[in-house]
């Protein structure tokens, strides 16, 4: 993937860009209540500005507005972003390569400030883990048989931040616990991938996961959580992201052996529910 500084927003609505990197999509703006004044266009306002709206979004779709160069709409857009309100804004930028190849991003954005970067892999190895004990037909639980799927989801957040899980009096960082009932594991492999990542490469990560129970394996379950950035202007599909209430998006597979899997998903409390 690739970051650009200080690009103007203009170059995201011009035909040759439209054309080359985007099949279908939409430009969708978060803007403050003055920066949308001074802009021009129609909008509408936030789901969670509260009692005075001071945050609008504005939702424009590239194919439609490429189609129709000829049009006042897209006059009058482009006169907003290249002459009334020229904004900037530094992007992160990548593509599934069905068509367009890597060479053609860098030199196609080569007058800006871009940079190509690769995603950061982390791998851990957690030593006398304990775990909750999971059955595939019980994602509710079961009393002194199996936990349930919010424990889980709990506990999974637990050993992301490296928390202890043994509730110790004398620790005044976490009071957390594994829920019961659990078992010990002797090790367990984390790995955290960190970037700006397409939903092709997180299925050809599920798929793999998926081929993992292929051959007989001790582990009963693998998971693989994602989480989205806290200041996306979207979070599910086109759904409007209230990022500064919290910022929480985020869904986790749990696949079992036997090929039976649990989806999650989660938002803050300030972001419509997941489709």
């Amino acid at each position: 993937y690739y970051s650009v500084k200080n690009l103007p927003l203009h170059e995201l609505i011009t035909h040759e860009f439209i054309h080359t990197f985007v099949k279908k999509g939409k430009l969708i703006l978060s803007l403050d209540k003055d920066t949308y004044e001074e802009t021009g266009l129609q909008g509408r306002p936030s789901r969670y500005s509260g009692r005075k709206t001071m945050k609008f979004i504005i939702s424009i779709d590239l194919m439609d507005l490429s189609l129709n160069l000829d049009s006042k709409k897209y006059e009058r857009i482009s006169w907003s972003f290249k002459e009334k309100k020229p904004l900037k804004f530094d992007f992160l930028l990548a593509w599934h390569h069905t068509g367009a190849q890597e060479s053609t991003v860098m030199s196609y954005f080569s007058k800006y400030r871009i940079q190509e970067h690769q995603p950061r892999v982390a791998v851990s190895t957690v030593r006398e883990l304990q775990c909750p004990v999971l059955q595939s037909s019980w994602i509710a639980g079961e009393p002194e048989e199996a936990c349930s799927a919010p424990e889980l989801f709990d506990w999974l957040g637990a050993v992301f931040c490296n928390a202890e899980l043994n509730n110790q009096p004398y620790n005044f960082i976490s009071t957390y616990c594994c829920p019961q009932p659990s078992t010990v594991i002797a090790q367990a492999c984390l790995c955290t991938i960190t970037g700006f990542i397409l939903p092709e490469k997180i299925h050809v990560l599920l798929e793999q996961l998926c081929h993992y129970f292929d051959e007989p394996k001790l582990a009963p379950w693998v998971t693989l959580s994602v989480q989205g950035f806290a200041d996306s202007p979207v979070s599910w599909r086109e759904n409007e992201h209230g990022f500064q209430k919290g910022g929480e998006h985020l869904y986790n597979f749990v696949v079992f052996s036997n090929q039976d899997y649990w989806l999650q998903m989660a938002v803050g409390a300030f972001d419509d529910c997941p489709p």
